[in-house]
């Protein structure tokens, strides 16, 4: 069977260019690889696949909300050929022994490539630093998601073991003495319906503290899922003074705002959907650098545990299967910026930036024609619960391909 992507808008050794691509039995080449042609497709990308450098996969600890097998499957459909699984697990990847648990399932299920993170801390507790020594070979960065690291002695320490070990710490930045019980953003919709607010401060007061510890220190820094104008403008600031500082946003950030909240806990995540000028704020983020990469934060929840409200349901929504089509209809077809910025903050940056280059005999391929409704009954993600269920968008990834096996396809492409 050959595929060809005529006149595609190619991806290769970080070039843009178009041409004619072939594909066969997954391999890909710039001439025919026989004369038959089983299907033809224009308006198609041919690149490397993404990389989402923040996932949560669920397994070990919690495999009744995802399992690997599951997770690396979604994200093949999403146009993924590698991931960066988040620490917050049971048990915690705090030393070799417990990051194994995790890296055996990897290794047995995983349908893409996994690069784990190393927790920062013994437990995620914030009280000793994890046995990062024993795990730097084996671990992407290191990340205490889910929870901020509240001690500042404790991270300048974490800092300082991972700049001598020449690794990045991704802090999820959240102050708990900022929180006060609250659960979506402060606004007028929190207030109008009785719910407990969460302040810009929480989150930006965190990034504050950090980027004065990078000052100290020299450590590679990557800031999570940065939902704020305050902590876009800390950043754009510590980029200018030449910090080695990177930050990520998630789609729902760049195309939701709390105008958008309903009573629903598929409107609950953490950060929660911020303000309209926080949303164009971070709009700004990512068309003038200052923001380097767009990261799912994918975290499936059981559609029990997501059905109790705002209030009562686990904060957290699923992603990795709707990225492209969200972002290209969003923000590339609007005019707000380029397919290369999106392949930018997709694939190049984080690649760079992580050092997860893509693997030999990997690619991926993906249609800018096809619209369709977003189903989350489709999914195949164990997560349902997204945002955007019932939303029209046009991008699809019709093809995945990973170490030279093909890992996704495409029901528009005749089997």
């Amino acid at each position: 069977m050959q595929i060809k992507l005529k006149n595609a808008l190619c991806l290769i050794d970080g070039q843009i260019s178009s041409r004619d691509i072939y594909i066969k039995d997954t391999k890909a080449s710039f001439a025919p690889m026989d004369e038959e042609v089983l299907c033809e497709f224009d308006n198609c990308i041919f690149s490397p696949g993404f990389l989402d450098v923040h996932v949560h996969l669920r397994e070990p600890g919690f495999s009744m909300k995802e399992r690997i097998a599951t997770g690396t499957a979604a994200a093949a459909r999403g146009g993924y050929t590698d991931i960066c699984s988040m620490p917050n697990l049971n048990p915690v990847p705090d030393s070799p022994s417990t990051l194994k648990t995790q890296t055996d399932i990897i290794e047995k299920d995983a349908v893409i490539g996994v690069h784990p993170y190393g927790a920062i801390t013994k437990c995620e507790a914030g009280l000793e630093l994890a046995d990062m020594d024993g795990m730097a070979e084996k671990v992407c960065a290191f990340s205490d998601d889910g929870r901020g690291v509240q001690n500042d002695e404790m991270m300048k320490a974490a800092m300082l073991k991972a700049k001598s070990l020449g690794k990045i710490i991704a802090a999820h930045c959240e102050d708990n003495s900022l929180l006060f019980g609250g659960y979506i953003n402060s606004c007028a919709y929190q207030r109008a319906n009785g719910h407990k607010g969460i302040s810009n401060e929480s989150e930006y007061k965190q990034i504050e503290r950090d980027l004065n510890l990078v000052r100290e220190t020299g450590c590679d820094y990557h800031v999570c899922h940065i939902s704020t104008k305050e902590s876009v403008d800390l950043i754009r600031k510590a980029k200018a003074e030449g910090l080695p500082v990177t930050c990520e946003t998630g789609p729902h950030y760049l195309v939701l705002c709390d105008e958008d909240l309903q009573e629903d806990a598929r409107f609950k995540m953490n950060p929660p959907l911020r303000s309209r000028e926080d949303m164009m704020a971070l709009r700004q983020g990512i068309a003038d650098g200052t923001i380097d990469m767009i990261a799912t934060d994918h975290a499936p929840h059981t559609t029990e545990e997501k059905s109790l409200g705002l209030e009562k349901s686990p904060m957290g929504i699923t992603g990795i299967e709707t990225a492209f089509a969200i972002m290209y209809t969003e923000l590339v077809q609007k005019g707000i910026i380029t397919m290369e910025k999106l392949l930018e903050l997709m694939i190049t940056n984080p690649r760079k930036r992580f050092g997860i280059p893509p693997k030999e005999g990997s690619f991926t391929v993906l249609s800018t024609e096809r619209k369709y409704t977003i189903d989350p009954n489709t999914f195949l993600s164990m997560g349902k619960i997204t945002p955007f269920a019932g939303k029209e968008v046009c991008g699809e990834c019709l093809m995945t391909v990973y170490n030279r096996r093909l890992v996704w396809q495409s029901n528009m492409i005749e089997r």
